[in-house]
């Protein structure tokens, strides 16, 4: 029957599926959110993707929506990028804007050139709580503080991960293990965590130790300058973050932008153990100086953060891409390829397809591909600006012999900064941060 001889129906079908008339600007209970997902995938099943990658503690669903061309597998070539929300569950605004986010995409694909060609050349994976019984926990809606900031068993998953610098002796919690091994069946690239109780975006490290600049207050990666461009890349397509200030208390972020070690120190975070054992560069972003506002403001949320959070997605096509292969094209996994000055303290590989994604600003970069028993091949590249032509430069390394695989080439999952006290106090005050990563690569490998 139609709509006109069966009206109840209709009206009933309507309510069900929100997104059949538009995602409204409220807040979602995890039954609708797991009802808007499932119909968004109805809808849209040739660029979606669903599925759950665990459960919490109480036995919600972490539901993933997938956006892309290729929503169901990795395609060669095409990076994947995450956006995490409401890991602290009464910090509420990242949970809807995901949503709404969700809601643009499928929405605009084909018809906005620009989401088209993110869709096209991106695999986009969208998590849009990470802590749903903390959600639902926070019945009382608070600017600062709540119990609903915790998993139900009364722990703060941002402070649950594998550290590198100490060993936290956490019992992981099932929210991030569920995490962790998502991160480990991908290859993300690129990343953010949607965070509330200021307006800024932080960068890792969260944590360090005096090699890493703990002693001047900033706790420095490698890759310090791609992170402080991803930062500004959304502070300055926010509407207001850039201005540093919007909170009204201290400290004023110059630029909207600051290092999380520099703003607080915290062991166990999500984006730090991204950047070292997932090879995926992830920011931490503050987006509303109240952690639960009211409904009502949503839509004015989703206003300012729009344009930022499309950009920041196109930023995972910074650098250069490419495969290690040998000489008869096969693809070789477990080839360490990094930038030369740039080597992290837990080697940047390639994936079971050979492909290796290295996040780099427009320049010159000499790149060291070593593939296990055969040796290393040097290049130089000039990298243009990626996101501009929604690709990072591709190259591919072509190794002659290929001797012997690595078998195992993951990192161990406890630290791999040494204890500072036990280096030799001469050495201390003039100890590079890549020198110790190299002594520490040579130790642990």
């Amino acid at each position: 029957p139609d709509c006109f001889s069966a009206g109840s129906l209709c009206l009933a079908l309507a309510l069900l599926f929100p997104v059949a008339v538009g995602l409204e600007f409220s807040y979602h209970p995890s039954e609708e959110l797991g009802t808007f997902l499932k119909e968004v995938h109805r809808q849209h099943p040739s660029i979606t993707s669903l599925h759950s990658v665990g459960r919490s503690v109480a036995g919600r669903d972490l539901w993933i929506l997938v956006l892309g061309r290729f929503p169901t597998q990795h395609t060669i070539g095409i990076p994947e990028f995450k956006y995490i929300a409401n890991m602290h569950g009464d910090e509420t605004v990242g949970r809807e804007l995901l949503l709404h986010l969700i809601d643009f995409l499928v929405t605009n694909d084909k018809s906005d050139p620009v989401v088209t060609r993110l869709i096209d050349s991106t695999r986009i994976h969208i998590m849009p709580s990470m802590n749903p019984d903390g959600f639902e926990a926070t019945t009382v809606h608070d600017c600062y503080y709540s119990e609903g900031r915790f998993n139900k068993n009364g722990k703060d998953l941002n402070r649950n991960f594998p550290d590198v610098f100490n060993s936290n002796n956490v019992t992981i919690q099932p929210e991030t293990q569920a995490v962790i091994n998502w991160i480990k069946n991908e290859t993300f690239v690129l990343s953010a965590n949607l965070h509330g109780g200021a307006l800024v975006a932080s960068y890792t490290f969260d944590n360090g130790n005096p090699a890493t600049g703990s002693l001047r207050g900033y706790s420095r990666s490698p890759d310090d300058d791609v992170f402080m461009h991803l930062a500004k890349t959304y502070s300055s397509n926010h509407a207001s973050m850039y201005k540093g200030n919007e909170c009204g208390n201290k400290p004023v972020f110059p630029y909207g932008i600051t290092n999380g070690y520099a703003w607080y120190q915290l062991q166990g975070g999500m984006q730090d153990y991204n950047y070292i054992w997932g090879q995926c560069f992830e920011i931490t972003l503050e987006l509303s100086c109240c952690k639960y506002p009211p409904a009502s403001q949503l839509q004015a949320f989703w206003n300012d953060n729009k344009a930022a959070l499309i950009e920041y997605i196109k930023q995972v096509h910074l650098g250069i891409k490419g495969q290690v292969l040998d000489r008869h094209g096969q693809p070789i996994p477990n080839v360490i390829v990094e930038a030369k000055g740039r080597e992290h303290i837990c080697p940047y590989r390639t994936n079971q397809h050979g492909e290796y994604y290295l996040l780099l600003l427009p320049g010159s970069y000499v790149l060291n591909a070593t593939a296990p028993g055969s040796g290393s091949i040097l290049k130089t590249l000039i990298v243009p600006n990626g996101p501009e032509n929604f690709s990072a430069l591709k190259y591919d390394f072509v190794f002659p012999e290929v001797s012997t695989i690595a078998r195992d080439a993951s990192c161990p999952t406890k630290p791999l900064y040494q204890d500072f006290e036990s280096i030799s106090a001469a050495v201390k005050p003039t100890l590079h941060f890549l020198a110790l990563m190299t002594v520490l690569y040579t130790v642990f490998k």
